[in-house]
């Protein structure tokens, strides 16, 4: 029976909200997958026959740590995705150099120097602008503004930083994710914010719902990710495509290949195309 490693961290053992649904499906393909964390010393990564970063959500403070973990991993057990997307995938500064190549939500990278002209920029061009961590994940340290004189900006997490518009849309038609497994999309849960936040994670009041796959939407996805994987020569085993509504199209908010949430608690049936996918990439191993 081979053997999977599902990679979590520290504060969560047992894996991602909703993870449990991960094993039984697995196992149900001839898989024998547990939940182990990515900086466990006692983890014998060799006698793995695969390793799926699942829930390692503390990457974006740990960044050096990580990725020398994944290439160390890597170079004794195949990860999917693999420490060479991760590294990539990890400064959102990735969404500047995709608009060169499909439709995002427009993207300034600004470090300290280029702060204060690249804020008084985007004022101009946008109004009012989201400032966000470039390495960063669940929402902490997104600042809106609309001006200079903000106190707020006095409290900023260490840059560099993305800075971007705000979408309006997200307080109306929310965000959707696209799950894209092995090039094709198998899933979407559509996210609501609450009142007047922009974001949508739990944390800050918003929801997330399972709905049909959205053709037009399916589509984006599949594009944005088949267009990452040419341009990286990379095999993008899965992927998350965050959605928003721009200039009256749907356009890539996020592209998430590290550590996706799969929202197993809302969607538990994500849990059997995944474990499709990694049994595939089992048998593309054994060939």
């Amino acid at each position: 029976m081979p053997s999977v490693l599902l990679v979590t961290f520290n504060l969560m053992p047992e894996g991602e909200p909703g993870g449990a649904a991960l094993t039984p499906a697995l196992a149900e393909r001839g898989i024998d997958a547990r939940w182990v964390c990515w900086d466990d010393p006692s983890v014998d990564w060799s006698a793995a026959d695969l390793v799926s970063v699942r829930s390692t959500w503390d990457y974006h403070r740990r960044l050096p740590a990580f990725l020398a973990w994944a290439r160390e991993v890597e170079a004794v057990t195949p990860v999917l995705n693999g420490a060479d997307v991760f590294a990539w995938n990890a400064d959102k500064a990735y969404l500047a150099e995709l608009a060169e190549v499909m439709p995002v939500v427009p993207t300034s990278v600004l470090d300290d120097a280029s702060l204060i002209p690249g804020l008084t920029a985007a004022f101009d061009r946008w109004g009012t602008v989201v400032i966000k961590p470039s390495v960063g994940a669940g929402g902490r340290g997104v600042v809106v503004v609309d001006g200079l004189d903000d106190w707020r900006l006095f409290d900023l997490a260490p840059g560099p930083w993305v800075v971007q518009p705000l979408v309006a849309s997200v307080r109306t038609s929310g965000e959707t994710s696209v799950y894209v497994l092995d090039g094709r999309a198998v899933a979407q849960v559509d996210k609501s914010v609450a009142g007047d936040e922009v974001r949508v994670h739990e944390m800050y009041g918003g929801s997330s719902r399972p709905v049909p796959l959205d053709p037009a939407r399916a589509g984006v996805a599949e594009h944005a990710v088949l267009t990452v994987a040419e341009r990286l020569g990379a095999d993008l085993s899965y992927a998350r495509v965050d959605l928003m509504e721009w200039d009256g199209a749907w356009v890539v908010s996020e592209l998430e290949l590290i550590e996706p949430g799969l929202y197993l608690d809302v969607a538990p049936d994500i849990a059997r195309p995944f474990a499709d996918l990694v049994a595939a990439r089992l048998v593309r191993l054994s060939g």
